[in-house]
């Protein structure tokens, strides 16, 4: 049986740093790509949490549990 991990799709990016002035002043950022916000449905300003599983794994979970695809369907057909 494979592995799960060989189903996976990956999107790779790069880990960028923003420093400001002062030297204990500075943040990572970590682009998500575009394709993936849209296959997840995600929306400008949704809150999410960030996990820690080990080194090598991080989480990335829903604050808010996204509606299912049907239900988002039928709101834009009432709307038509």
């Amino acid at each position: 049986m494979a592995s799960y991990h060989a189903f996976l799709m990956g999107f790779p990016t790069k880990v960028q740093l923003i420093q400001r002035k002062k030297p204990d002043d500075y943040q990572f950022y970590i682009n998500f790509p575009a394709a993936l916000a849209d296959a997840l449905d995600f929306t400008k300003g949704e809150p999410v949490e960030w996990s820690i599983i080990d080194k090598q794994h991080i989480l990335l979970t829903r604050a808010i549990r996204a509606e299912s695809v049907e239900q988002v369907k039928k709101k834009l057909r009432r709307r038509s």
